[in-house]
């Protein structure tokens, strides 16, 4: 599960927490890992909480709080169908979920438990647990964007976007400093996600796949 692949050793490396989420079934492993990522919205505070899915049927969504040093930019205009905008709407959550996950140090974190299951849970538990395991967390700016998103009758969905990594970085804890890394091709990284409407009315992913250096996520 690599919502940002290529995670760290020792922090050495660059990490891009890129899950969604954070990207299960990606073809980075999550021991090596990016973070670089791009300008963001969502601040305020030193804690401010996101909003919830809205778009999706009504059901109790956990409240999700991120420090003030990380930010996001999610440039997905909404569809104007319903179903649609609840997948992305619930996948947005999906991705800060899993942020938050590490940014509490904690493999079995409830709000992220509650946008995956299945093989994109066990990755992310994985994913996460790197985390711990190097007391590395997350700061920076999070930018995605070009999103593609199809809803199936059998109330399954497909969704695609891009990630830009420039702007965010791993966070070493035992310091509080950033580990900076430069721009390249493989700060762009794009996902294939698939996800299934619980009996919840949530969105949740089942799925990642991503591609770091993708032509598509280019500037």
């Amino acid at each position: 599960m690599n919502r940002r692949p290529t995670f760290l050793a020792a922090l050495t490396l660059t990490a891009a927490a890129a899950l969604t989420l954070s990207a299960c079934g990606s073809d980075d492993s999550p021991e090596k890992k990016d973070n670089d990522k791009i300008a963001g919205a969502d601040t305020g505070g030193d804690k401010s909480p996101s909003p919830t899915a809205s778009t999706s049927p009504a059901t109790d969504r956990p409240e999700i709080e991120l420090p003030s040093d990380i930010s996001y930019t999610f440039d997905w205009p909404k569809t104007g169908d319903r179903e649609r905008d609840a997948v992305l709407a619930d996948s947005e959550q999906s991705i800060k979920a899993l942020d938050l996950a590490i940014v509490n140090q904690d493999p079995l974190d409830e709000p992220y438990r509650f946008y995956h299951e299945g093989e994109a849970a066990a990755e992310a538990e994985k994913f996460i647990q790197n985390y711990v395991d190097n007391k590395a967390g997350l700061t920076g700016a999070y930018r995605f964007y070009d999103p593609v998103v199809a809803v199936a009758k059998d109330g399954s969905a497909s969704l695609s976007y891009c990630e830009d990594q420039g702007k965010a970085y791993v966070k070493d804890l035992k310091t509080g400093k950033a580990k900076k890394t430069e721009v390249t091709a493989k700060s762009y990284v794009i996902y294939h996600t698939s996800l299934k409407k619980n009996d919840k009315g949530v969105w949740v992913v089942q799925k990642v796949v991503s591609e770091r250096g993708s032509a598509k996520c280019q500037p």
